[in-house]
């Protein structure tokens, strides 16, 4: 693994991390101007849309545990499983696609709830 890899794996955990203790505004430093996401819910929305839709209002997970990741040159993919304040929790796998140091684009694939 070379230091681009490396440094893009950490980029990956402090997202993830951050989305865990609620810092939007650490997540947006990371990202590109013109970041889009896309799931099965939100077909590449803007870096705009994104924070409206899909950070909640309160808190919501109480943990989240990457269970695989890998980077080759400019995309990571994360596998985590999360676990919601009301107990529940699900399996998700992600394609992050990088431009520099920072997130262009994340893609979403939802897993099963467990």
């Amino acid at each position: 693994m070379n230091a681009m890899d490396s440094s893009r794996k950490q980029i990956v955990r402090d997202l993830y991390a951050a989305y865990l203790d609620d810092r939007k505004d650490i997540v947006g430093a990371m990202l590109t101007e013109d970041f889009t996401f896309s799931s099965p819910r939100d077909d590449h929305i803007d870096r705009a849309a994104y924070f409206e839709r899909c950070w909640p209002k309160e808190p919501f997970f109480r943990g989240i545990e990457i269970e695989f990741l890998a980077v080759d040159r400019d995309e990571a993919v994360v596998r985590y499983r999360a676990e919601k304040r009301d107990g529940a929790s699900f399996a998700n796998m992600e394609s992050l696609r990088f431009h520099g140091e920072k997130i262009a684009s994340v893609e979403v694939y939802f897993g099963r709830n467990l």
